[in-house]
């Protein structure tokens, strides 16, 4: 006799797994409700702000430290203006990344499953994200700030040999960072209106992308070979530190008047900018923890990349 008894959702430390098909379903019809065009959602034709921030001065790498006490507000604001636009480069090159390896994940997926229909409508999110990022560089007049070569060459080998679990942590990794800062610009006052629009936007869509990706790595973070598993706690605890040192691109100081190194030296020592960098990542780390990411040698990473206390 057969046994009409369902076995167990598969759980772990945050209990039950929820089903992918209904979690993808209520991601599909969020999308239909709070999704934007940025290219008509935001007045680019409007001038920019006189006295208006690109991004909040406590999110400036230079923040609170000596070198930014000698600076006047004008170059303060230069500053701002610079890694506003690197942030925008960088979130680039992470969305390109991120696009390339939904894709990976849906190539042997069932095409008419709700779990695919919602990661090609998560693409279709990062591609206007990019497009966005790039208009929002060029109304600022900064320069873009393409990755470091060696970054730009290691995510190339990231796209091509990482492992699903590895994909969404380094997913996680790109938004929630980010995610948490764009949460504190949006209804900053301070800053340029188009920076806050285009934060805004980026917040409420990204909500879905960090739910999407949460929800499957915790699946696969249950379902892989242990050598998977493994592998993703070493792979997130590297990516982690490359994603500490691209966070801000060291050309922004010189395109502002100042010295290189001395700006670097001070970032690193600077405790304001430990303490942003480890609130920033502090939700995902905790999540990480709870499903058995943060163990071992990947844990160590994790800590050298100062992101994890």
């Amino acid at each position: 006799m057969t046994s009409t008894i369902e076995p167990p959702a598969p759980r772990d430390a945050l209990g039950p797994l929820k089903d992918r098909e209904q979690v993808a379903e209520r991601l599909l019809e969020s999308s239909a409700r709070h999704s934007f065009d940025p290219d008509t959602e935001l007045d680019w034709d409007a001038p920019l702000a006189e006295g208006k921030w690109f991004w909040p001065p406590e999110l400036v790498s230079l923040y609170d430290t000596p070198l930014w006490r000698r600076m006047s507000e004008e170059q303060r604001m230069e500053l701002a203006r610079h890694e506003a636009a690197a942030l925008a480069s960088l979130g680039i090159w992470f969305e390109i990344i991120l696009m390339q390896l939904l894709v990976r994940h849906i190539y042997d997926k069932p095409v008419t499953s709700a779990h695919v229909r919602y990661a090609l409508t998560e693409i279709a999110d990062e591609c206007r994200h990019s497009k966005m990022f790039a208009r929002m560089i060029q109304k600022s007049g900064s320069p873009t700030y393409p990755v470091a070569p060696l970054h730009h060459n290691l995510a190339r080998i990231l796209k091509t040999v990482s492992t699903t679990p590895g994909s969404f942590a380094a997913t996680l990794l790109g938004e929630e960072i980010l995610d948490w800062m764009q949460r504190l610009t949006f209804p900053d006052e301070r800053v340029q209106p188009l920076v806050r629009g285009i934060t805004r936007i980026h917040v409420v869509e990204e909500a879905r992308h960090v739910r999407y990706a949460r929800e499957e790595l915790r699946r696969q973070m249950v379902t892989c070979p242990r050598w998977e598993a493994e592998l993703t706690r070493l792979s997130s605890g590297q990516a982690a530190r490359v994603f500490a040192v691209a966070f801000v691109n060291p050309r922004v100081y010189e395109n502002v008047g100042l010295d290189r190194r001395e700006a670097v030296a001070q970032v690193r020592a600077s405790g304001h900018r430990r303490e942003v960098m480890r609130s920033g990542a502090r939700r995902l780390t905790d999540f990480l923890d709870d499903i058995g990411v943060m163990r071992g040698f990947g844990r160590r990473l994790w800590r050298s990349s100062g992101l994890l206390a």
